[in-house]
């Protein structure tokens, strides 16, 4: 199984969530063994004021997560593929070949941390439907991590992300007209074109490069790339992401 792990905040049932998920296995989908999702949900002792982990409390879960991955490995029962954190509560998520050990795993686990409540059950997902629709980012959510790693980046190079600068954008649309379209839209929006990419043996999508003077600090960034996802969609195209250069004060 491929491991890389994405953690990102999202809205779940109207309360703030932390989703740590494993992407990786995205590409291994459809299971060919495994049609059962099997989860945990514990109560946390000492949640922060959203409702997540509190400082206090963070070595103890950590504790937590791995005995119950200890337990599932020495059961071969499945997979760990992520866990949600919200409302005071985490929930680890697996995918298991089976789940009548289930209860013998979660047994195993939290029976060495009897002060903890929790609760636990198993279903059968082959379609992967809680790893597909609770777990796995969305394009917006994908965006918006793609855009905090290039903030991350950006300010371990002394950028503060306050100062405008050019700030260039791609997208791809299903036809020429369609991305005409888009052009006369972005352009009114102040946006300066750099590049009409045709299609070629690589794509079949007519692309363009697009940049304007605006501010890469990580709400700034969010707000303008989701306008972008919104109006490329809007056109029949796909937003592409973004580049800029480091300015330091």
């Amino acid at each position: 199984m491929q491991e890389y792990w994405e953690l990102y905040m999202k809205q779940i049932d109207g309360a703030i969530a932390s989703v740590l998920v494993n992407a990786g296995i995205s590409a291994e989908l459809p299971s060919e063994d495994k049609y059962y999702v099997g989860f945990i949900k514990l109560t946390m002792k000492a949640p922060n004021d959203r409702g997540l982990i509190g400082e206090d409390e963070e070595a103890q879960l950590s504790f937590i997560e791995d005995k119950i991955e200890m337990e599932a490995l020495r059961y071969r029962i499945g997979n760990y593929v992520g866990k949600i954190v919200s409302n005071g509560e985490m929930t680890f998520i697996y995918y298991l070949k089976h789940d009548f050990e289930w209860p013998d795993v979660v047994q195993a686990a939290m029976g060495a941390f009897p002060d903890y409540g929790y609760t636990y059950g198993s279903k059968m997902d082959g379609d992967w439907e809680v790893y597909h629709k609770l777990l796995f980012p969305t394009p917006i959510e994908w965006q918006i991590i793609q855009n905090h790693k290039v903030c991350d980046h950006l300010k371990s190079q002394g950028d503060s992300l306050h100062l405008p600068r050019a700030i260039e954008h791609k997208a791809y649309f299903e036809t020429a007209e369609k991305r005409s379209e888009f052009v006369s839209v972005i352009e009114a929006e102040g946006f300066k074109i750099k590049e009409h990419m045709e299609p070629n043996e690589n794509t079949s999508m007519a692309g363009v490069s697009f940049y304007r003077q605006d501010k890469p600090f990580y709400y700034d960034i969010d707000a303008l790339t989701l306008r972008l996802i919104d109006l490329s969609v809007e056109f029949k195209g796909a937003y592409d992401g973004w580049e800029t250069s480091v300015v330091k004060i």
